[in-house]
Protein backbone atom coordinates (compact mmCIF):
# COMPACT_ATOMS: atom_id res chain seq x y z
CA UNK A 1 0.00 0.00 0.00
CA UNK A 2 1.15 3.80 -0.86
CA UNK A 3 1.31 5.88 1.89
CA UNK A 4 -1.49 8.28 1.90
CA UNK A 5 0.93 10.90 2.47
CA UNK A 6 2.79 10.98 -0.93
CA UNK A 7 0.06 9.75 -2.47
CA UNK A 8 -3.52 12.75 -2.22
CA UNK A 9 -3.86 16.44 -2.19
CA UNK A 10 -3.29 17.87 0.94
CA UNK A 11 -5.85 19.54 3.28
CA UNK A 12 -4.51 22.23 5.79
CA UNK A 13 -5.66 21.25 8.94
CA UNK A 14 -5.67 23.32 12.48
CA UNK A 15 -6.00 21.68 15.83
CA UNK A 16 -6.64 24.43 18.53
CA UNK A 17 -6.00 23.92 21.80
CA UNK A 18 -6.96 26.31 24.61
CA UNK A 19 -4.01 26.00 27.46
CA UNK A 20 -5.41 24.81 30.76
CA UNK A 21 -8.32 26.63 29.58
CA UNK A 22 -10.66 26.56 33.17
CA UNK A 23 -7.68 27.54 34.98
CA UNK A 24 -6.08 29.63 33.20
CA UNK A 25 -9.36 31.96 32.90
CA UNK A 26 -9.90 31.65 36.49
CA UNK A 27 -6.08 33.44 37.01
CA UNK A 28 -6.75 35.78 34.12
CA UNK A 29 -10.34 37.01 35.67
CA UNK A 30 -8.70 36.97 40.01
CA UNK A 31 -5.11 38.00 40.48
CA UNK A 32 -5.04 36.58 43.80
CA UNK A 33 -4.52 32.87 41.61
CA UNK A 34 -1.70 34.28 39.18
CA UNK A 35 1.15 32.23 39.42
CA UNK A 36 0.07 29.67 41.61
CA UNK A 37 -0.86 26.17 42.04
CA UNK A 38 -4.83 25.83 41.20
CA UNK A 39 -7.04 23.05 40.77
CA UNK A 40 -10.54 24.31 39.11
CA UNK A 41 -13.21 21.68 40.65
CA UNK A 42 -12.97 19.45 43.94
CA UNK A 43 -12.54 21.07 47.12
CA UNK A 44 -9.45 21.10 50.03
CA UNK A 45 -11.63 19.06 52.20
CA UNK A 46 -10.29 15.71 49.81
CA UNK A 47 -13.38 15.31 47.86
CA UNK A 48 -14.53 15.70 44.21
CA UNK A 49 -12.48 15.46 41.04
CA UNK A 50 -9.96 17.96 39.48
CA UNK A 51 -11.58 19.53 36.57
CA UNK A 52 -8.49 21.40 35.02
CA UNK A 53 -5.42 22.13 37.14
CA UNK A 54 -2.73 25.26 35.93
CA UNK A 55 0.48 24.33 34.98
CA UNK A 56 1.72 25.49 37.96
CA UNK A 57 -0.04 22.42 39.65
CA UNK A 58 0.94 20.15 36.81
CA UNK A 59 4.50 20.45 37.54
CA UNK A 60 3.51 18.62 40.61
CA UNK A 61 2.06 16.07 38.50
CA UNK A 62 -1.53 17.23 39.28
CA UNK A 63 -4.12 16.49 36.24
CA UNK A 64 -7.23 16.19 35.29
CA UNK A 65 -10.21 13.88 36.46
CA UNK A 66 -7.29 13.22 39.71
CA UNK A 67 -9.25 13.10 42.97
CA UNK A 68 -8.87 16.07 45.45
CA UNK A 69 -7.27 14.02 47.80
CA UNK A 70 -4.37 12.64 45.65
CA UNK A 71 -4.03 16.20 44.29
CA UNK A 72 -3.50 17.38 47.47
CA UNK A 73 -0.88 14.82 48.38
CA UNK A 74 0.66 15.46 45.34
CA UNK A 75 0.79 18.85 45.64
CA UNK A 76 -0.03 20.38 49.68
CA UNK A 77 -0.47 24.06 48.81
CA UNK A 78 -2.82 23.92 45.78
CA UNK A 79 -5.71 26.38 45.58
CA UNK A 80 -9.16 25.10 44.30
CA UNK A 81 -11.82 27.04 43.12
CA UNK A 82 -15.52 26.18 41.57
CA UNK A 83 -15.52 25.74 37.75
CA UNK A 84 -17.83 29.12 36.36
CA UNK A 85 -18.83 27.15 33.20
CA UNK A 86 -21.00 30.30 32.13
CA UNK A 87 -17.88 32.49 31.94
CA UNK A 88 -15.82 29.41 30.14
CA UNK A 89 -18.81 29.19 27.40
CA UNK A 90 -18.75 33.01 26.89
CA UNK A 91 -14.69 33.13 26.46
CA UNK A 92 -15.49 29.86 23.91
CA UNK A 93 -18.00 31.94 22.04
CA UNK A 94 -15.16 34.56 21.42
CA UNK A 95 -12.70 32.29 20.63
CA UNK A 96 -14.78 31.15 17.90
CA UNK A 97 -15.59 34.35 16.79
CA UNK A 98 -11.52 34.66 16.00
CA UNK A 99 -11.78 31.53 14.21
CA UNK A 100 -14.69 32.59 12.17
CA UNK A 101 -12.41 35.40 10.33
CA UNK A 102 -10.82 32.54 8.61
CA UNK A 103 -12.90 30.14 7.87
CA UNK A 104 -16.47 28.58 8.31
CA UNK A 105 -15.11 24.65 8.21
CA UNK A 106 -14.49 24.57 12.01
CA UNK A 107 -15.60 21.09 14.29
CA UNK A 108 -15.66 22.24 18.31
CA UNK A 109 -14.40 19.31 20.17
CA UNK A 110 -15.11 20.70 23.38
CA UNK A 111 -15.25 24.54 25.23
CA UNK A 112 -11.46 24.49 24.27
CA UNK A 113 -10.49 22.93 20.90
CA UNK A 114 -11.60 22.54 17.72
CA UNK A 115 -10.45 21.37 14.32
CA UNK A 116 -9.83 23.93 11.77
CA UNK A 117 -10.04 23.40 7.70
CA UNK A 118 -8.40 26.24 6.30
CA UNK A 119 -7.73 24.85 2.89
CA UNK A 120 -9.73 27.34 1.11
CA UNK A 121 -9.24 30.28 4.29
CA UNK A 122 -11.54 33.42 3.94
CA UNK A 123 -8.65 35.98 3.92
CA UNK A 124 -6.77 34.52 1.24
CA UNK A 125 -3.51 34.03 3.40
CA UNK A 126 -2.68 30.72 1.76
CA UNK A 127 -0.15 29.60 4.86
CA UNK A 128 -2.18 27.39 7.48
CA UNK A 129 1.19 28.41 9.57
CA UNK A 130 0.47 31.99 9.43
CA UNK A 131 -3.45 31.82 9.80
CA UNK A 132 -2.19 29.33 12.83
CA UNK A 133 0.14 32.46 14.27
CA UNK A 134 -2.84 35.32 13.67
CA UNK A 135 -5.60 32.98 15.45
CA UNK A 136 -2.79 32.27 18.44
CA UNK A 137 -1.86 36.43 18.64
CA UNK A 138 -5.42 37.58 18.16
CA UNK A 139 -6.68 35.02 21.36
CA UNK A 140 -3.65 36.40 23.22
CA UNK A 141 -4.26 39.94 22.58
CA UNK A 142 -8.16 40.50 22.50
CA UNK A 143 -8.69 37.35 25.12
CA UNK A 144 -5.28 37.32 27.37
CA UNK A 145 -5.39 33.67 27.02
CA UNK A 146 -2.63 31.41 25.34
CA UNK A 147 -3.41 28.48 22.96
CA UNK A 148 -1.28 25.38 21.07
CA UNK A 149 -1.91 24.70 17.46
CA UNK A 150 -0.94 21.75 15.50
CA UNK A 151 -0.90 22.13 11.83
CA UNK A 152 -0.98 19.47 8.99
CA UNK A 153 -2.66 17.77 6.34
CA UNK A 154 -5.14 15.60 8.30
CA UNK A 155 -7.01 15.85 11.83
CA UNK A 156 -4.70 12.75 13.64
CA UNK A 157 -1.40 14.64 12.89
CA UNK A 158 -3.12 17.96 14.05
CA UNK A 159 -3.98 17.08 17.16
CA UNK A 160 -1.15 15.21 17.86
CA UNK A 161 1.09 18.26 17.05
CA UNK A 162 -0.77 20.46 19.00
CA UNK A 163 -0.21 18.92 22.05
CA UNK A 164 3.31 18.56 21.53
CA UNK A 165 5.08 21.99 22.49
CA UNK A 166 2.52 23.39 25.19
CA UNK A 167 1.80 26.02 26.50
CA UNK A 168 1.82 28.17 23.70
CA UNK A 169 3.40 26.45 21.02
CA UNK A 170 2.78 25.74 17.04
CA UNK A 171 4.42 22.80 15.87
CA UNK A 172 3.67 22.12 12.15
CA UNK A 173 4.58 18.33 10.72
CA UNK A 174 4.00 18.64 6.74
CA UNK A 175 3.40 15.64 4.35
CA UNK A 176 7.11 14.56 3.71
CA UNK A 177 7.24 14.15 7.60
CA UNK A 178 4.37 12.53 8.23
CA UNK A 179 5.15 9.25 7.33
CA UNK A 180 8.80 8.95 9.75
CA UNK A 181 6.18 10.82 12.35
CA UNK A 182 3.97 8.24 13.11
CA UNK A 183 6.59 5.63 12.56
CA UNK A 184 8.36 6.64 15.38
CA UNK A 185 5.35 7.98 17.92
CA UNK A 186 4.85 5.82 20.97
CA UNK A 187 1.58 3.74 20.69
CA UNK A 188 0.55 5.23 23.52
CA UNK A 189 0.55 8.67 22.00
CA UNK A 190 -1.62 7.57 19.40
CA UNK A 191 -5.30 9.41 19.81
CA UNK A 192 -7.96 6.83 20.72
CA UNK A 193 -5.17 4.52 22.48
CA UNK A 194 -6.21 4.43 26.02
CA UNK A 195 -4.30 2.34 29.22
CA UNK A 196 -5.65 -0.67 28.64
CA UNK A 197 -5.03 -0.79 24.84
CA UNK A 198 -1.33 0.81 25.18
CA UNK A 199 -0.88 -2.19 27.67
CA UNK A 200 -2.21 -4.69 25.29
CA UNK A 201 0.34 -3.81 22.19
CA UNK A 202 3.10 -3.63 24.33
CA UNK A 203 2.13 -7.48 25.06
CA UNK A 204 2.09 -8.20 21.62
CA UNK A 205 5.81 -6.09 20.95
CA UNK A 206 3.95 -2.98 19.40
CA UNK A 207 5.83 -0.27 21.20
CA UNK A 208 5.92 2.29 18.38
CA UNK A 209 4.27 3.03 14.81
CA UNK A 210 6.83 1.31 13.15
CA UNK A 211 5.45 -1.82 15.11
CA UNK A 212 1.77 -1.51 14.30
CA UNK A 213 2.99 -0.80 10.48
CA UNK A 214 4.29 -4.71 10.31
CA UNK A 215 0.46 -5.87 10.95
CA UNK A 216 -1.47 -6.37 8.17
CA UNK A 217 -5.52 -5.10 8.62
CA UNK A 218 -6.77 -8.66 9.23
CA UNK A 219 -4.49 -9.11 12.11
CA UNK A 220 -5.06 -5.45 13.51
CA UNK A 221 -8.71 -5.80 13.38
CA UNK A 222 -8.36 -9.45 14.66
CA UNK A 223 -6.54 -7.98 18.34
CA UNK A 224 -8.48 -4.59 17.82
CA UNK A 225 -11.28 -5.05 16.54
CA UNK A 226 -13.41 -2.43 14.68
CA UNK A 227 -10.65 -0.06 15.67
CA UNK A 228 -8.03 -2.20 14.32
CA UNK A 229 -8.97 -0.64 10.61
CA UNK A 230 -8.44 2.91 11.84
CA UNK A 231 -5.03 2.15 13.65
CA UNK A 232 -4.31 0.19 10.05
CA UNK A 233 -5.05 3.51 8.17
CA UNK A 234 -3.65 6.06 10.23
CA UNK A 235 -0.50 4.16 10.48
CA UNK A 236 0.32 4.59 6.78
CA UNK A 237 -0.86 8.18 7.03
CA UNK A 238 -4.99 7.86 5.79
CA UNK A 239 -7.27 9.88 7.99
CA UNK A 240 -10.44 11.36 5.27
CA UNK A 241 -12.37 12.49 8.24
CA UNK A 242 -13.71 16.17 7.19
CA UNK A 243 -13.87 18.56 9.61
CA UNK A 244 -17.52 18.69 10.39
CA UNK A 245 -18.91 22.05 11.30
CA UNK A 246 -22.56 20.07 12.29
CA UNK A 247 -20.58 17.84 14.36
CA UNK A 248 -22.95 16.31 17.21
CA UNK A 249 -22.74 14.67 20.05
CA UNK A 250 -24.70 11.55 20.65
CA UNK A 251 -23.11 11.12 24.45
CA UNK A 252 -21.35 12.38 26.75
CA UNK A 253 -19.33 9.91 29.10
CA UNK A 254 -16.38 8.63 31.46
CA UNK A 255 -14.86 5.74 32.50
CA UNK A 256 -11.83 4.19 34.72
CA UNK A 257 -9.84 1.38 34.44
CA UNK A 258 -8.58 -0.01 37.99
CA UNK A 259 -4.76 -0.82 38.58
CA UNK A 260 -6.13 -3.64 41.00
CA UNK A 261 -9.82 -5.11 40.66
CA UNK A 262 -12.40 -4.21 42.98
CA UNK A 263 -14.93 -6.41 44.85
CA UNK A 264 -16.07 -3.86 47.04
CA UNK A 265 -19.34 -2.16 46.55
CA UNK A 266 -18.24 0.53 49.03
CA UNK A 267 -15.42 1.37 46.53
CA UNK A 268 -17.44 1.23 43.35
CA UNK A 269 -19.91 3.55 44.72
CA UNK A 270 -16.81 5.82 45.62
CA UNK A 271 -15.92 5.44 42.04
CA UNK A 272 -19.16 6.32 40.38
CA UNK A 273 -19.42 9.53 42.78
CA UNK A 274 -15.75 10.14 41.12
CA UNK A 275 -17.10 9.48 37.32
CA UNK A 276 -20.17 10.90 37.94
CA UNK A 277 -18.78 14.25 38.48
CA UNK A 278 -16.46 14.51 35.55
CA UNK A 279 -19.55 13.68 33.42
CA UNK A 280 -21.57 16.49 35.00
CA UNK A 281 -18.68 19.43 34.13
CA UNK A 282 -18.63 17.81 30.70
CA UNK A 283 -22.18 17.99 30.21
CA UNK A 284 -22.17 21.23 31.68
CA UNK A 285 -19.24 22.94 29.39
CA UNK A 286 -21.29 21.46 26.46
CA UNK A 287 -24.12 22.85 27.79
CA UNK A 288 -25.87 19.27 27.18
CA UNK A 289 -29.20 17.84 29.11
CA UNK A 290 -29.69 14.05 27.98
CA UNK A 291 -32.24 11.07 29.42
CA UNK A 292 -30.50 8.19 29.10
CA UNK A 293 -27.95 7.32 31.25
CA UNK A 294 -25.93 4.15 30.99
CA UNK A 295 -23.59 1.98 33.27
CA UNK A 296 -20.96 0.25 31.83
CA UNK A 297 -19.11 -2.76 33.69
CA UNK A 298 -16.13 -4.67 32.80
CA UNK A 299 -14.83 -7.84 34.77
CA UNK A 300 -11.63 -8.72 35.41
CA UNK A 301 -12.65 -11.68 33.01
CA UNK A 302 -13.30 -9.25 30.36
CA UNK A 303 -16.77 -10.19 29.88
CA UNK A 304 -18.91 -6.91 29.71
CA UNK A 305 -22.46 -5.70 30.96
CA UNK A 306 -24.32 -2.66 30.33
CA UNK A 307 -27.33 -1.24 31.86
CA UNK A 308 -29.23 1.16 31.19
CA UNK A 309 -32.34 4.12 32.97
CA UNK A 310 -34.33 6.62 30.47
CA UNK A 311 -36.16 9.56 32.33
CA UNK A 312 -39.13 11.26 31.06
CA UNK A 313 -37.40 14.66 31.88
CA UNK A 314 -33.90 15.79 31.23
CA UNK A 315 -31.30 14.73 33.79
CA UNK A 316 -30.01 18.72 35.09
CA UNK A 317 -28.25 18.08 38.29
CA UNK A 318 -24.85 15.82 39.23
CA UNK A 319 -26.85 14.06 42.04
CA UNK A 320 -29.27 12.72 39.39
CA UNK A 321 -26.61 10.93 37.56
CA UNK A 322 -24.93 9.53 40.51
CA UNK A 323 -27.74 8.09 41.99
CA UNK A 324 -28.98 6.62 39.19
CA UNK A 325 -25.89 5.05 38.50
CA UNK A 326 -25.69 3.63 41.94
CA UNK A 327 -29.32 1.99 41.37
CA UNK A 328 -28.18 0.53 38.11
CA UNK A 329 -25.33 -1.29 39.87
CA UNK A 330 -26.98 -2.48 43.22
CA UNK A 331 -29.05 -4.33 40.62
CA UNK A 332 -26.60 -6.40 39.20
CA UNK A 333 -25.68 -9.61 40.64
CA UNK A 334 -21.63 -9.08 41.46
CA UNK A 335 -21.29 -11.62 44.31
CA UNK A 336 -17.56 -13.29 43.83
CA UNK A 337 -17.40 -11.13 40.99
CA UNK A 338 -14.31 -8.39 40.75
CA UNK A 339 -14.70 -5.08 38.20
CA UNK A 340 -12.24 -4.12 36.14
CA UNK A 341 -13.83 -0.89 34.75
CA UNK A 342 -16.99 1.29 35.27
CA UNK A 343 -18.19 3.93 32.94
CA UNK A 344 -21.38 6.70 33.14
CA UNK A 345 -22.90 7.69 30.18
CA UNK A 346 -25.41 10.13 29.26
CA UNK A 347 -27.23 10.32 25.95
CA UNK A 348 -30.76 10.84 24.43
CA UNK A 349 -30.03 14.92 24.16
CA UNK A 350 -32.67 17.68 23.95
CA UNK A 351 -31.11 19.01 20.81
CA UNK A 352 -31.02 15.34 18.74
CA UNK A 353 -34.85 15.12 19.69
CA UNK A 354 -35.01 18.70 18.36
CA UNK A 355 -33.39 17.47 15.12
CA UNK A 356 -36.05 14.49 14.99
CA UNK A 357 -38.62 16.67 15.44
CA UNK A 358 -37.38 18.82 12.44
CA UNK A 359 -36.10 16.07 10.50
CA UNK A 360 -40.53 14.66 10.59
CA UNK A 361 -41.73 17.92 10.25
CA UNK A 362 -39.70 18.16 6.84
CA UNK A 363 -41.19 14.91 5.77
CA UNK A 364 -44.25 15.92 6.27
CA UNK A 365 -44.12 18.69 4.38
CA UNK A 366 -42.72 17.04 1.48
CA UNK A 367 -45.49 14.38 1.55
CA UNK A 368 -48.50 17.36 1.34
CA UNK A 369 -46.41 18.89 -1.45
CA UNK A 370 -46.38 22.54 0.23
Amino acid sequence: MIDAAEDKPNRKIIHIDMDAFYASVEQRDFPEFRGKALAVGGSPDGRGVVATASYEARKFGVKSAMSSKTALQLCPHLLFTKPRFEAYKEVSLKIREIFNRYTDLIEPLSLDEAYLDVSDDKMGIGSAIDIAKAIKEAIKKELNLTASAGVSVNKFIAKIASDMNKPDGLTFIGPSKIIPFIEALPVEKFFGVGKVTALKMKNLGLFYGSDLKKLSENEMQKHFGKTGRFFYQIVRGFDDRPVNANRISKSIGAEDTFENDIDNLIVLKKELEKLSSIVYDRLTSKNKEGKTLTLKVKFNDFSQITRSHTFLNYITDKKTIFETAVELLEKLDLEEKKVRLLGVTLSNFYNEENDIITFRQLNLFEDLDI
